[in-house]
């Protein structure tokens, strides 16, 4: 996406986001306070209900509780012989054979319970009075069996006490508390309700003022269309600003991207130039000149170290230059690595000579231990003239031994069978005639490719003298009783597995001696790989690529 794009993106995206925020807390914080004013107008609803509700009851029981004139029960509610034998005001609703709403004014006269009701038409005349509540608004009462005193304005021809209303006003108000709130109403419909207790003696009532969401939300639906509409036209206007801004600072970012094409190809000769500007961008262009400056000290000194010219000078621009101070360490690190290689090549020099020399040192023993003592024996037999065939034959013996002798040193120096048969013939022969002298086990699988073996002749001799070494080691070392070899020819790369029941050793303790690196060695001349295992055991696992 180009630089125009972004920047038209990034600008309308910003005026879009601005709109929409201040749209946002415009439209709730207006919601915020309708439903306050809502809330707080049918709070006073209710209040003014509550107390006319509760100066009718209580006018009409002072009026029958004082009168000294008998009364005659007119309504259809028969008390029980056990409850309600104290004088008070009750709600027998319930004990209305058709369940409607009474209000009871039980007094005692003579021993003798007389029973009011207050007319039906008086509470509710209350009630459906619903002044400033618009088309959905009602106030009613509900008692604490959650089910409905007074009409519902919704369902005038449904008896009140079949309505139940368990809503969050009324499990409220039945706990003494008094509120208001947003929550379903009998209904199940939306409403804004204020509500409180009515409790007037034995009466335990909850009286509600409600009206509903819908309603009251009608003028939101209107604003959310005209804060639609203008945004729709701010976005519109934000557009065309931003494409006359886009020219002024595009045209300088596109000279600046060629300029750092320029350079991304390698080329810090070229001088940027750039004409009239905006003073940031200006600023922002010599920045990127001192940059290309910078830069091309920089490539010139890494060309002086990857040449190995490690006395040419280079100094960073700044306390910040991390290029500049990285190329200045790395020259160091050249220097110190150049002289570690000397150090390196010197001791391996050293150290070729004097296992040059060991060897020699051995061969020289081992020729003057074995054969020297052979020879001479055979030197005497041949000045005495022996004659008789029972000393030939055992100069013929000795002579024989002495043959073979030389052949297992001449085969442990280097095996003539590597040559006619190759390295897995060559081991077999060699691991056979080290097992007549050791009491440990040894198996040799041989999975080499005889006849088409892709091996070199260089890495033949290494894998020989790898498992010389290897025997050596379990034998001297390990006191291993079995040992287990096998090596595997692949179509580009050879494996050898090695594993003894020995001893082990503990390889991040353990002083590996020149056995193991000379195998480490081995391995690295022909870019193996080499993996030692040793816990009680111990497994050496050699791949070796072969090239073709």
């Amino acid at each position: 996406m180009s630089v125009k794009k972004w920047f038209l993106l990034i600008i309308n995206s910003l005026v879009v986001l601005v709109v929409i925020i201040l749209s946002l807390i415009f439209y709730f914080e207006f919601s915020k306070v309708l439903d306050k004013r809502i809330l707080f107008h049918l709070s006073s609803i209710k209040t003014l209900k509550k107390i006319q509700v509760e100066n009718l009851i209580q006018k009409e029981w002072k009026t029958f509780n004082y009168s000294n004139d008998s009364f005659i029960d007119s309504s259809e509610i028969v008390l029980p012989k056990n409850n309600y034998l104290h004088a008070g005001i009750y709600d027998l609703t319930h004990l209305h054979p058709k369940k409607n709403t009474s209000i009871s004014l039980i007094r005692i006269r003579n021993n003798h319970r007389e029973l009011k009701v207050i007319p039906y038409q008086k509470i509710n005349k209350i009630l459906l009075e619903r002044t400033g509540m618009g088309s959905s608004g009602e106030s009613y009462v509900v008692g604490n069996d959650y089910r409905l005193r007074s009409q519902s304005r919704f369902f005038p021809q449904t008896t009140p006490y079949e309505i139940k209303a368990k809503t969050v006003g009324v499990l409220d108000g039945l706990n003494q508390k008094e509120g208001d709130g947003i929550f379903f109403d009998y209904r199940k419909i939306d409403v804004y309700s204020a509500y409180s207790s009515l409790k007037i003696d034995h009466l335990h009532w909850v009286i509600l003022s409600e009206i509903d969401v819908n309603e009251v939300t009608i003028p939101l639906k209107e604003m959310r269309l005209k804060l639609l509409f203008l945004t729709l036209l701010i976005i519109t206007l934000s557009s065309i600003l931003s494409l006359f801004l886009t020219k002024i600072i595009t045209n300088p970012i596109k000279k600046i991207q060629e300029s750092l094409q320029i350079m991304a190809k390698g080329n810090y000769n070229k001088k940027l130039i750039l004409k009239k500007s905006p003073n940031e961008i200006m600023e922002m262009f010599h920045a990127l000149e001192n940059l290309r400056i910078a830069i091309d000290g920089a490539v010139n000194f890494s060309v002086d170290i990857g040449k190995i010219n490690l006395a040419t000078s280079y100094q960073p621009k700044s306390e910040n230059d991390l290029l500049g101070k990285s190329l200045i360490k790395m020259r160091g690190k050249l220097e110190a690595y150049r002289t570690a290689e000397n150090k390196i090549n010197l001791t391996n020099k050293r150290l070729l000579v004097t296992n040059l020399e060991n060897e020699r040192r051995r061969l020289a023993r081992d020729l003057h231990d074995g054969v020297g003592p052979l020879l001479t024996t055979i030197k005497l037999y041949i000045q005495n003239k022996i004659d008789s065939g029972e000393h030939k034959e055992s100069l013929k013996e000795m002579i024989d031994t002495t043959i073979n002798e030389i052949r297992q040193m001449t085969n442990v120096l280097m095996p003539t069978s590597l040559d006619k048969f190759g390295i897995g013939a060559t081991l077999h022969s060699y691991i056979e005639n080290i097992q007549k002298s050791i009491e440990a086990f040894i198996r040799f699988e041989d999975l080499t490719k005889e006849e088409v073996s892709l091996i070199s002749k260089e890495q033949e001799i290494n894998i020989f003298r790898i498992v010389q070494e290897l025997i050596n080691n379990s034998i001297k070392h390990s006191k291993a009783t079995k040992i287990r070899i096998s090596l595997t020819e692949f179509d580009n790369f050879l494996s050898l597995y090695y594993f003894d029941n020995g001893t082990g050793f503990d390889l991040n303790k353990v002083n590996l001696g020149s056995g193991i690196k000379n195998i480490k060695e081995r391995v690295e001349i022909f870019d193996g790989t080499l993996q030692i295992e040793s816990t009680g055991k111990t497994i050496f696992e050699i791949e070796m690529p072969i090239k073709l």
